[in-house]
């Protein structure tokens, strides 16, 4: 007997229509087009079939007795195993205030009947793209963070291999120069060509909703990962080498304002608020360019830590000889035994922050403080939140 031929499936979609016409009609164009197609009467066999096979997409009628459209959608959005199906609407309904309803329970698009074969197909193969970039991308994500894992913790082991005095000069040349090979050869290079492709496929679909998020996503883990590689670099350099700029006078208020303008995206993409820059300021020993990044750090640490909506209070005391940035937020605390490893490299793989570790940024904060001669701690506040103190040398009064 002889096999029945494979057939080839451009994606598997759920149909949901309580007009058995209407379904039919649907499930006959999609079908002579080559996609898997499963079609049910009501949102409660829509929900089983999605938790049996979750489908590539879902096609939903909005007017459908006891559970409509909008409740169907909604309920798919609130599990988050289901939450990345996408959803097109389908109702004789043309009322602007209909489709804006059904964009905000969470569909990404909108057909209205009587609907054209070439307009549903045409949206159909949009959207299975938009689904497939969008899961492509997020496996290149996830190895893209694993790789800088593995190669982070390689630089840490090589970190303190050079904590060794006498080690030191005889591997520190190698490890400088092995560094610098792997940042440009290993991260840069490719980091940089999957921002090039991924913008070409990005302007090829359009500007449907699902590819701006798929895009916000994709910017945000290269930024996170790009700042992730130039600190590695910049702490290496911190323990190799001496080429740390040389401390002198600059401004507080100046170089706190720039760090202050640095960490505001990361501060409103949280929806956290930063206070002002103290209008003190006065005069610290440091090189402006590390101590603004080290400010940044510290600042950014401090977001990670704060609920959605509070402030992020800054002031500064002032001391004999030195001043003080004490930076207290309102939110999460540290667990108490991660409170004394808190500025070590990778101390922890426990997540303290909401979206996961805190890479480099706290260790990298405490070494270029402490190269100044200052000092940078964190305690835990009640109500729960955490205080982080920067402490800087001031230059020593002129004699008469």
């Amino acid at each position: 007997m002889k096999a029945e031929p494979e057939v080839k499936t451009g994606g598997n979609i759920l149909i949901v229509d309580d007009t058995p016409a209407n379904l039919r009609l649907l499930a006959d164009m999609l079908k002579q087009s080559g996609y898997e197609v499963r079609p049910v009467l009501n949102g409660r066999q829509a929900l089983e079939a999605v938790r049996a096979a979750q489908p590539d997409l879902v096609l939903l009628d909005i007017n459908m007795p006891v559970m409509d459209g909008y409740e169907v959608c909604g309920r798919l959005k609130a599990d988050p195993q289901l939450a990345g199906i996408p959803v097109i609407f389908i109702s004789a309904l043309h009322e602007t205030l209909e489709k804006v309803k059904g964009f905000a329970v969470g569909a990404v698009d909108y057909i209205t009947k009587p609907f054209q074969y070439e307009e549903v197909e045409a949206r159909v193969k949009t959207h299975l793209e938009v689904a497939r970039l969008r899961r492509e991308l997020e496996r290149h994500n996830t190895r893209l963070e694993d790789t800088v894992r593995q190669r982070t913790r390689q630089l840490v082991e090589a970190n303190q291999q050079l904590v060794d005095a006498n080690a030191r000069l005889a591997i520190l040349d190698q490890a400088k120069s092995d560094f610098l090979g792997l940042i440009s050869h290993e991260l840069h290079t490719p980091l940089q060509g999957m921002v090039g492709a991924a913008d070409i496929l990005f302007s090829a679909c359009g500007d449907q909703p699902e590819v701006a998020m798929c895009r916000d996503i994709f910017n945000q883990s290269c930024r996170r990962l790009l700042n992730l590689v130039d600190d590695a670099l910049l702490l290496t350099m911190i323990n190799t080498t001496s080429e740390t700029g040389e401390p002198h006078q600059c401004r507080l208020g100046e170089v706190a304002r720039e760090a202050f303008a640095q960490a505001r995206s990361l501060a409103q993409m949280r929806e956290v608020r930063l206070g002002e820059v103290p209008p003190e300021g006065g005069e610290v020993t440091a090189a402006p360019e590390f101590l603004g990044r080290a400010l940044q750090l510290v600042l950014e640490t401090a977001v990670k830590f704060a609920r959605p909506g509070s402030l992020v209070k800054i002031r500064q005391e002032s001391q004999p000889g030195g001043t003080s940035l004490l930076i207290e937020t309102e939110g999460r605390t540290i667990p108490q035994p991660e409170l004394a490893r808190f500025f070590q490299l990778l101390a922890s793989t426990n997540p303290m922050a909401e979206d996961g570790d805190l890479g480099l940024a706290p260790a990298l904060a405490e070494r270029i403080v402490t190269l100044y001669g200052g000092s940078l701690t964190v305690e835990n506040l009640a109500p729960p939140g955490i205080r982080l103190t920067v402490h800087l040398k001031t230059p020593a009064p002129c004699k008469p």
